[in-house]
């Protein structure tokens, strides 16, 4: 039973016995015990009706108070802190000035006390900048590059740092480097091996460019992903990653992201309509005698007249070009002039 439960029914009993004591007393002191454990059983049980109302607000109430003092700077709070301090001096000093005067009450020095601190505290939030210099220092901002687990065990970065194209810094948080571990000690095959090919990449990363392990964590974050954006807002870290749930989170925190899907997607080539390729239909498309092939990028080309050539290395011209939300589709049809291609080289 939670603190707010035992608390809600305490509060019950102590209803109830307060109840019993307002009753005008009985005929006999066991009547008026009676009464009063009856009184006090009324109250339990009154307050265990809405006990679980109550704690679904106190929690969420303590959730979202939970959630803006995550969110308040520690500038700000030194800044509110100094406001107090000076709020309350001022009102001591208020107080032994007003103390001989004959109409002065103890309760001017709340009023004067509050309204100082409301002044004082308001007034220093608002200039938290000139307390850059108090309070604890802010993490300084390191720069390089932030690794998720995806895109270590991803592998492509390794050949893109042997050809020069991975320039600063790679960091590779403690708690990726965890999880990574976690998998390769897994109970499930497909699981265990990826974690191993993480941790290889890893080693042959270090071995090609300049890597570091990042031993940071955080307890009031549970997932990977969460910590993977705070590590990077508060290093000033480009996050590199696959993942496009996690891709569209960071941007919306404003970081800066690198992900090797969409620079793969940006480097492949452009086909335009007229160009000839040579492919190998798969199967058939949605409509009637249309047939599919694909590119060794894996983009899908759909031949119109080519379910006839399933199975077949055939040369086709690109009709057209056209990029959807999930990539890029080709159109095309048979070549006349080049027809079925024997020998050449499946796409």
């Amino acid at each position: 039973m939670s603190a707010v439960r035992a608390l809600t029914l305490l509060v019950g009993l102590l209803l109830g016995w307060v109840a019993g004591r307002w009753l005008p007393a009985a005929a006999s002191p066991s009547a008026q015990l009676t009464n009063t454990l009856s009184l006090m059983l009324a109250g339990m049980l009154a307050s265990f009706l809405i006990v679980f109302r109550i704690e679904r607000r106190w929690v969420g109430a303590a959730e979202r108070v939970q959630a803006w003092y995550a969110g308040v700077s520690p500038r700000t709070v030194t800044a509110a802190t100094f406001g107090l301090v000076i709020a309350l001096l001022v009102s001591v000093l208020l107080s032994n000035l007003l103390g001989g005067v004959p109409v002065y009450r103890w309760w001017w020095n709340v009023i004067i006390t509050g309204v100082l601190a409301a002044f004082f505290v308001t007034f220093a939030v608002r200039n938290a900048d000139a307390f850059s210099g108090f309070g604890p220092a802010p993490r300084k901002k390191q720069g390089g590059k932030l690794l998720d687990s995806n895109v270590i065990i991803d592998g492509r970065i390794v050949d893109l740092a042997r050809a020069g194209f991975v320039e600063g810094e790679l960091i590779v948080p403690g708690f990726v480097l965890r999880e990574l571990q976690l998998l390769a000690d897994h109970g499930d095959a497909q699981k265990r091996t990826r974690g191993k090919r993480g941790l290889n990449v890893l080693e042959e990363l270090r071995q090609v460019t300049s890597l570091r392990v990042e031993d940071w964590d955080t307890p009031d974050l549970s997932t990977v992903d969460d910590k993977l954006v705070r590590l990077a807002r508060e290093t000033g870290a480009r996050l590199m990653t696959n993942d496009s749930n996690l891709s569209k989170i960071a941007k919306l925190h404003g970081l800066t992201v690198l992900s090797l899907n969409e620079a793969a997607v940006a480097l492949r080539p452009q086909l335009q309509p007229g160009d000839v390729l040579t492919v190998t239909v798969t199967k058939g498309g949605q409509q009637a005698g249309q047939g599919v092939a694909y590119l060794d990028d894996g983009t899908m080309i759909v031949v119109e007249d080519g379910q006839k050539l399933r199975g077949r290395a055939a040369r086709v011209v690109v009709v057209n070009n056209v990029q959807t939300n999930v990539g890029r589709m080709i159109f095309a049809k048979p070549d006349k002039d080049g027809g079925v291609s024997e020998d050449a080289a499946p796409a």
